[in-house]
């Protein structure tokens, strides 16, 4: 198992309680010391089995040194931490936790929107400065939040909860996604549109795309130039899907008139990054999926995952799922109950 290296525990069984209300009957949990991908490898090539959530990247050449691993389960949604391609072509099985914690991202992708929308950072900063009389001249150029247009890059679980949610403040709601059908958007009341519409008919854009080579920085310099001009943009799924030169050229010529983001190209950032220091701008550290629920329900969920790949069952939520022909785990239900990128 690898974890990131922090203070000495002895007691694995305390540490690791949750995960092994699933895994106690069928393996024993051990910790790698990983200062290098190498030495992880090393450690946990006859392991069984690997769970993680961040810290070293277990990428093709680490995959290629695990002898006898055939699970490696993600205490996250994200599965960037891991070569998901060299897994698959090793034949080994990747789950993730992608149901544990999308109602408080929905929450935090919504606060940030708003707090964009009505610009609370500067009024914070006027109130405590005492400069009360330059918060309604700002505001008054701020169209009211109901009938306007979100457009929700991508359409996955969190973004249906966001969709709910911006309904209720009255918001209309589209959304662009190549690999959700247009009938699941209208079921949840969502006009489905094409890339470039989204672009030109949003009046905010709240992104929830995972990241892989096909999104990379694909929100970039064409993407803001074909946006509304003063356009509200949030992003709680991954830094690298926004080309961040590009949005801090778009913040400072008013094209993109506030901003709200969980996550950074780079995280943690260079302390000199321009977004943390512009007025308009909103940085939270990555966490719009903590909460007190949050991180005993993923570890639960991860020890569960493995524990079925162990039990020679296949998981529930299998980011791979094209491996699973190949291997002899049983198929005791009809589907995967949460299947991932058809890899």
């Amino acid at each position: 198992m690898q974890l990131p290296r922090i203070a000495e525990v002895t007691n694995l069984d305390e540490k690791y309680s949750l995960e092994l209300e699933a895994l106690r009957p069928v393996a024993d949990i051990v910790e790698v010391a990983s200062p290098t991908p190498i030495d992880f490898a090393e450690g946990a090539k006859n392991c069984d089995a690997i769970i993680t959530s961040w810290g070293i990247h277990i990428n093709k050449e680490v995959i290629d040194r695990l002898e006898d691993v055939v699970v490696i389960g993600l205490g996250s949604v994200g599965v960037d931490m891991v070569d998901v391609e060299a897994a698959t072509a090793a034949g080994i099985v990747v789950t993730n936790t992608p149901d544990t914690f999308i109602e408080e991202v929905a929450d935090h992708a919504m606060a940030l929107l708003l707090n964009a929308i009505r610009r609370t950072k500067e009024m914070n900063i006027f109130a405590a400065e005492n400069e009360w009389h330059r918060g309604r001249p700002l505001l008054n150029h701020v169209p009211r939040l109901m009938g306007r247009t979100l457009g929700l890059v991508s359409f996955g679980n969190v973004a249906r909860c966001t969709a709910r949610r911006a309904q209720a403040f009255g918001l209309q709601v589209i959304a662009y996604d190549p690999y959700v059908s247009e009938l699941t958007m209208s079921e949840f009341g969502v006009e489905p549109v094409a890339w470039g519409e989204l672009l030109e008919r949003s009046d905010y854009i709240s992104v929830h795309s995972p990241h892989n080579e096909e999104t990379h920085h694909s929100v970039n310099a064409d993407s803001f130039a074909r946006m509304k001009d003063g356009v509200v943009f949030v992003n709680t799924a991954r830094g690298p899907i926004v080309k961040e030169t590009d949005l801090i050229d778009a913040l400072n010529s008013g094209k993109v008139q506030a901003a709200g983001l969980d996550v950074l190209e780079q995280e943690p950032p260079d302390p000199q990054n321009p977004l943390l220091n512009m007025p308009q701008v909103t940085v939270t550290p990555h966490v719009a999926s903590a909460s007190t629920r949050m991180r005993p329900n993923a570890r639960r969920r991860v020890g569960h995952e493995v524990s079925l790949v162990l039990r020679g069952k296949w998981p529930m939520s299998c980011v791979n799922p094209t491996v699973l022909p190949k291997t002899p785990l049983e198929r005791w239900q009809p589907v995967p109950m949460m299947r991932g990128p058809n890899r």
